[in-house]
Parts: C-alpha cells; structure tokens; sequence
C-alpha cells in the first residue's frame, strides 16, 4: 500500500517576524524606530499575557515553505524568492489552493500559521475562495473543507495527534527527534527577528524547509498510523524522500538528510 495521493498533499509552514508598521499604526507609535516599535509590542504583549509572543494579527511573513507531494512529484521549497514581499507569498499560498485544492499538512497551522494567513491575507486584498469554500460553490466542500477543525482537507498534526486537546499538544522538535527525524536545524521561531535584521533572509527561509520536511516525515508515519500505509509502502516514501533530498540542490537539504540517516532507528 503506497501513499493514497488522489488529490495533492501540501505540507506547509511559516516563519513571521512583529509586524512593525502594524504595531506602529495600532499603537501610535509614530516617534519610535522599528526596533523601539518591536520593543514596545513585546512589552505590551507581556503586560497583557504574561509572554511576548505577539498576537496574530501583528504578525508579518517573511517565509513560507513548502513539500508537495504528488503521485508522480516531490519537491520541498519556498514560496517566491528572498526579495519578494508579504503579498507576494500570501498570494503565492492561496494560489496554490486555487489551482490545487490539495491537502493541507501542517504542525499548529489551525492555531497559528492560517490565522496569521487569514489576516495577512485580509491586509493585503487577496482572493481565496477556494479556499473560504465550506460548500456552496462545491458541495463536497460542505463535508471536507478547509475551515472546519475536524475535517481532513487541512491535517494539522499537532492537534489531531493531541487528540484536540491542547494540553496534551507537543514541538514538532521533540516529536520528530522522537522518531529519529532530525528536528530543528539551523535557528528557531524564536531566532527568525534576529536573523531578519541581520540579513538572513535565505537562512530564514532554509530553516522553514527543514520544518516542513520534519512535518512531512511525521504525516508519513501518521498515514501509517491512521492504516493509509502499509510498512511497504512507509519505506518506499520515506525513500523517494531520501531520493528527492540527495538530487536537491541546498547544503540545509544535504545536512538535512544525512542527520536523518545518521539518527539511530527507533522501533
């Protein structure tokens, strides 16, 4: 039994940094530099929640990576180039689903990377009714959409393996290490403002791929899990995975694979 790939799965993922001219127009902020801006936000977001982890709406994308699996394709990369701005990789993503309709993998992405989507969508203008449908333009849609939490057009591991139960959600960094996956590499979440002020744009966006590649070697074994798998068919894509990866052109897809090979089996 191989990988059911009726409709294309995509495995994605997001990196953001504070949405400074946000954050500027919110809170009035006009004397204040970028950095004083950022500063500000993060000390209003501890006053108000006890964390400076910035509400959604004040997030801005600067990466979006993605794995597509196909029947006769696999290919991991990041949406646009490292010039391109917001709108142009927001676009990019919903565009995709327009012209797709694939499955949507992702690890929190129905807790944090498609509400961030949502309103960095609505800021700048873009059309996605495909993937607003819940099925009035297609009726399939009213029973397999996007939007609803328990549907399977959007799988977003860490909450279905957590049995919808955020206190027993999981990192997908201690999960996929659980596996002998290779987990985070490069940089975290927490060190993408860093890297985007010192000029790391592509480092930003290597570290989003070895996510998403985490991600799609963990829905593998999901599949397996939920019996979409057979132990045949597991070793064939992680396989045609390892196969991809060694073609592919990136040093953060070569490190990537050889930790993988190089981490010890687990049962």
């Amino acid at each position: 039994m191989s990988l059911a790939l009726s409709e294309p799965v995509m495995v994605f993922d997001i990196e953001t940094i504070p949405d400074i001219e946000g954050g500027r127009r919110i809170h009035g902020m006009a004397d204040l530099d970028d950095a004083g801006v950022a500063k500000a936000l993060s000390q209003l977001r501890i006053q108000k929640t006890g964390s400076d982890f910035l509400a959604h709406h004040l997030h801005r994308v600067v990466a979006i990576s993605v794995v597509l699996a196909t029947r006769d394709q696999l290919k991991v990369w990041s949406l646009g180039t490292p010039e391109s701005g917001e709108a142009e990789l927001v676009g990019r993503f919903f565009e995709g689903i327009e012209r797709y309709s694939p499955v949507l993998v992702s690890w929190n992405g129905g807790g944090f990377d498609l509400p961030v989507l949502h309103y960095r969508a609505l800021v700048h203008g873009v059309s996605a009714p495909r993937y607003w449908d819940v099925g009035d333009e297609d009726r399939a849609f009213r029973y397999n959409n996007y939007l609803s939490r328990f549907h399977w057009r959007h799988v977003d591991l860490m909450d279905v393996l957590a049995g919808y139960q955020m206190r027993a959600n999981a990192p997908l960094d201690e999960v996929a290490t659980l596996l002998g996956f290779p987990g985070k590499m490069g940089m975290s979440g927490a060190g993408v403002w860093d890297a985007w002020q010192g000029g790391d744009i592509q480092g930003i966006r290597n570290y989003c791929e070895t996510d998403v590649l985490n991600t799609y070697l963990v829905f593998l074994r999901f599949e397996r899990l939920r019996g979409r798998l057979s132990p045949e068919g597991l070793a064939r894509e992680e396989a045609r995975l390892a196969q991809m990866l060694a073609q592919a052109e990136g040093a953060h897809l070569q490190d990537f694979l050889a930790a993988w090979q190089g981490a010890p089996e687990t049962d």
